[in-house]
């Protein structure tokens, strides 16, 4: 969901909060504990009638949010798209209160910003602590994005930095997965370029299709997705809301200072070896980013 260069520093983990009930259940907490970090899996979830998250309440959230935290355009976009596609015209507020209708699709960045949406956020984290710690250590930079989808909206072939689960909230939508680190859906010098401050949008082919693994999801469903796997979604006949709460580990800053590092030496003329995915640490390329960065700041 961020785009750009991984934050140098990391923030602190997240702290202990008590939430009464329970939103992933005692199986879909079990499953995730089994397929973390690496394998995309459905998960079932009791969040879809949050009153934080009707159309009213986030179309206010939209006003409280910088501009930066807001992107919308057209829905009716290829699978496969060259940087952002073009807009409607229309403000955030009236596209979300209007979305069955607007042909659009809408992503409110970082909710986190407002207490009552990092208080969810917080909550729906602290259930799946004990499972993501134990793999790959303290959940760092937590973040919370939305999604209003207009009836049948794609989101483009595109790739995201963190450890993400995507929780269907109304509506419905099928989120296409390919295979996180392998260069056919997403190539080693598509990943230097994003982490240094490019497009997250990737190159498309049809031919790409026979790999990738359709989730459809329902209201109280949910679907993990790996750091860097590529997907497209195509929303369902109705207008949508999804819920995506993220999280980066220590893992993911490294492979991803490791892809700036073999950036710089692609630009040096050599054919650098890709980051190995988890468990590999990456660490020995990653100090040598930050240590160029160092350097060139100077």
């Amino acid at each position: 969901m961020a785009d750009g260069a991984p934050a140098v520093t990391l923030q602190a983990p997240l702290r202990h909060r008590h939430q009464a009930l329970e939103v992933f259940p005692s199986l879909s907490r079990t499953q995730f504990a089994a397929a973390y970090p690496e394998a995309p899996h459905r998960l079932a979830h009791r969040l879809e009638q949050d009153h934080r998250l009707t159309l009213d309440a986030l179309a206010q959230l939209a006003g409280q949010l910088p501009a930066a935290s807001i992107e919308y355009n057209r829905g009716d976009v290829p699978i496969g798209v060259a940087g952002k596609p073009g807009g409607t015209g229309m403000g955030i507020e009236e596209t979300i209160r209007h979305i069955a209708t607007s042909n659009s699709w809408a992503v409110l960045k970082n909710i986190e910003q407002v207490p009552a949406y990092r208080t969810l956020l917080l909550d729906l984290l602290e259930e799946l602590r004990p499972a993501i710690e134990a793999r790959t250590g303290a959940m760092l930079t937590p973040q919370a994005y939305v999604f209003i989808s207009s009836p049948d909206a794609v989101t483009p072939y595109h790739y995201d930095p963190e450890h993400n689960i995507l929780l269907q909230l109304v509506g419905s939508k099928t989120m296409t997965q390919f295979p996180a680190g392998n260069p056919r859906f997403a190539p080693d010098t598509c990943h230097e370029s994003y982490h240094l401050g490019g497009a997250r949008e990737l190159p498309w082919s049809g031919d790409l299709l026979t790999g990738g693994t359709p989730f459809t999801l329902q209201p109280g469903e949910a679907v993990y997705v790996p750091v860097m796997a590529p997907h497209f979604v195509r929303n369902g006949p109705a207008s949508s809301i999804s819920l995506s709460i993220t999280w980066r580990s220590a893992w993911s800053y490294a492979e991803a200072e490791a892809r700036c590092f073999n950036a710089a030496l692609r630009r040096i003329g050599l054919s650098p070896r890709a980051p190995g995915r988890w468990p590999a640490a990456n660490r020995a390329k990653a100090t040598g980013w930050r240590i160029i960065r160092r350097l060139t700041r100077a």
